[in-house]
């Protein structure tokens, strides 16, 4: 099998990891749900069980499942770095000879559940990454069980595991009030309790705020009940980029707390501003430049290169970047610490996503708290207050018993509709109110065996992938010098480089094929190469 199978030392793996992996030891078949935070490390007990059941010839392939392709290759990345060869956005469930299994996302196999399906074989290990976003009637849980009704082993992996449509995911099992049932649980209380996560601090505005209804103006704070269709009339004039004294006050707050974290000695943390739609985003993007003096990163999934934008803001020292949904589950930018909620949509779902953003801790510095500013709207204060009353349970804080008063579940609801004409948001006049609930509460760091604070890591080997990827373009290259030298067409020299190393396409080449290759190539032009040059 390629790629180191050692299992991992017990010691390097979190005290949750190591429970999911002994729950896992006794599981034979059907759905395995493993319900854990966003930057909790869900994706390593993954890994391992997959390195475990290769190793022990109770599998004989992998087949991850994600919802975007930059998530394919997130996960490539991360299983190579524990001995485990991925090929990401692959074509179909059958790895290349280099590699133990694939990685792709729910659209591809849901293009052709069918021609999947001819290929599955029961020997295959199915992880489901994000496993929310399946619907058993919708076109990608259809599709998916269609194409792996012959692999009996699915591993379930969610930070959110609900849909605000309600609709049941395939493989899960509910209570009597629908809620899921997860075999392994790991809750971003906990991981702020064990050091894993950072805690996130909320600060909310409210003030006046007025619109034009029909031939009515209207003017309100958070605190008035009003309508349905007013309320969401409110929210809009809040999250409005025309209204000086809103959001762009929200903007400037925000960007003060990063310069602050910077001067603090963070000197590359970063901020996201979640727009509701493009134009939104480019004019959020257009205030925070004229307020900071630079322009920030602006992230749109309409983009051809959004994925590379994401990836250079990650490994980058730029303060600012505002996207619409490109930032979501599975984008990793521990560098995060400040955000601002300015998006449309307010289910829990949407919510948890967009605060797990701010989550992810850095190898090597505490678990600092982040901080997300957003509109006191009231369905977005009782997502807030049901996270702060589950980390204070956790953390069992006697200085965090406030006063409880937004604690009640919150029902699911849609994202907020798009105003109608006759809409006109006219003024807002914010003021921050109270931090809910208080500064951020300081996680407990355990010291003794079994710390979860865990060294910086080494610096991950290359994946298999991204070395199949080089070796093919270093030969490109030299195929393209080797006909320039001697005029031999380009289909000349690759038939001739295929039957010298044995394989039909280069695209079926091995990595030890595409090496022996570049070494004729490299041969056949040094043996080619005219006395001048010499």
């Amino acid at each position: 099998m390629p790629g180191s199978l050692t299992l991992a030392d017990p010691t390097s793996l979190r005290a949750w990891q190591r429970l999911a992996l002994e729950r896992l030891a006794g599981w034979r078949e059907g759905p395995f749900l493993i319900s854990a935070a966003p930057g909790a490390g869900k994706t390593r007990p993954a890994i391992e069980l997959a390195k475990r059941l290769l190793a022990q010839r109770a599998v004989g392939r992998i087949a991850v499942l994600c919802p975007t392709t930059p998530l394919t290759r997130q996960w490539a990345s991360a299983a190579a770095a524990l001995g485990l060869q991925l090929a990401p956005d692959a074509a179909g469930p059958r790895p290349p000879r280099d590699f133990a299994g694939v990685a792709v996302t729910y659209a591809r196999v849901a293009s052709d559940p069918r021609g999947w399906a001819q290929k599955v074989t029961p020997d295959t290990l199915v992880i489901l990454d994000e496993a929310h976003h399946l619907g058993e009637d919708l076109a990608w849980g259809t599709g998916f069980q269609q194409a792996f009704a012959a692999a009996p082993l699915r591993l379930l992996l969610s930070g959110t595991p609900f849909r605000s449509d309600a609709t049941p995911i395939p493989g899960v099992r509910y209570d009597a009030e629908r809620l899921a049932i997860p075999d392994v649980s790991y809750t971003y209380a906990e991981a702020v309790a064990d050091g894993i996560c950072r805690p996130v601090t909320f600060v909310t505005f409210d003030g006046s705020l007025s619109w034009r209804s029909g031939d009515d103006v209207i003017e309100s704070s958070f605190e008035t009940v009003l309508t349905a269709r007013e309320a969401g009339r409110r929210y809009r004039t809040a999250i409005s980029t025309e209204l000086p004294d809103g959001l762009p006050r929200i903007l400037r707050e925000a960007d003060a707390k990063l310069r602050a974290l910077r001067a603090a000695g963070h000197r590359d943390a970063g901020a996201l501003a979640v727009a509701a739609d493009a134009t939104h985003a480019r004019r959020i993007a257009k205030l925070l430049g004229e307020a900071t003096g630079r322009a920030p990163v602006v992230v749109l999934h309409t983009e051809t290169r959004a994925s590379q934008k994401l990836a250079a803001f990650r490994d980058s020292r730029e303060p600012w970047i505002v996207a619409v949904n490109m930032v979501s589950e599975g984008v990793d930018i521990p560098r995060l610490r400040v955000g601002v909620y300015a998006t449309a949509a307010k289910t829990p779902l949407i919510f948890r996503q967009i605060v797990g953003r701010f989550v992810r801790t850095i190898p090597g510095r505490p678990p600092e708290p982040s901080w997300l500013y957003l509109p006191a709207e009231p369905l977005l204060c009782a997502h807030a207050s049901e996270i702060e009353h589950e980390l204070r349970r956790a953390l069992r804080d006697p200085a965090l018993e406030l006063e409880e008063g937004l604690e009640e579940p919150p029902e699911r609801r849609a994202s907020e509709p798009s105003p109608q004409a006759e809409f006109v948001p006219l003024s807002a006049e914010f003021a921050p109110q109270m931090t809910l609930f208080g500064s951020a509460p300081t996680a407990t760091v355990a010291t003794a065996a079994g710390s979860t604070r865990l060294p910086a890591p080494e610096p991950a080997p290359v994946a298999a992938f991204e070395r199949r990827a080089d070796l093919r373009a270093e030969r490109s290259r030299l195929v393209a010098d080797l006909h320039r030298r001697d005029g031999r067409s380009h289909r000349e020299i690759n038939a001739w480089l295929n039957r010298a190393v044995g394989v039909d396409r280069v695209e079926s080449a091995t990595i030890p094929q595409l090496e022996r290759s570049i070494a004729a190539l490299v041969k056949e032009l040094s043996r080619r190469r005219s006395p001048a040059a010499r």
